[in-house]
């Protein structure tokens, strides 16, 4: 059986003060759940633990992001997690800071069969 992507958001976090990657990643990814609604599970009969998550979080410092931490955030599915160089670093001189900015990327998969679904003509 294909997994077919049924779900794609995106979100942005940050860490303002405290330079903390993990964090502005966990927010980029609440900031990306906040806009989706699943309710095809109910609707069709799905079981959300056959659902496959996959997040990527782009930041400056990826290996300075808890992976394990992230995933925590996802309440359905299996969750991988991986972090990538992206997002935004802002120097703030008069504070001697960094303000961390993250993006996430959050694709949702599920085990579908293509005969199962098919589009139908508008009336």
């Amino acid at each position: 059986m294909a997994e077919r992507r049924i779900i794609l958001e995106m979100g942005t976090g940050n860490d303002l003060y405290g330079e903390d990657y993990t964090k502005a990643a966990c927010r980029a990814v609440q900031d990306a759940l906040h806009h989706s609604s699943i309710v095809l599970f109910k609707s069709l009969g799905y079981d959300h633990r056959d659902m496959r998550v996959q997040v990527t979080i782009g930041v400056q410092k990826p290996e300075a992001v808890d992976l394990a931490v992230v995933s925590a955030e996802l309440p359905r599915g299996v969750a991988h997690v991986r972090a990538v160089f992206g997002g935004l670093n802002v120097q703030d001189p008069e504070q001697d800071t960094i303000h961390v900015i993250a993006t996430a990327a959050v694709e949702a998969f599920l085990p579908i069969e293509s005969k199962d679904w098919r589009l139908s003509a508008a009336s």
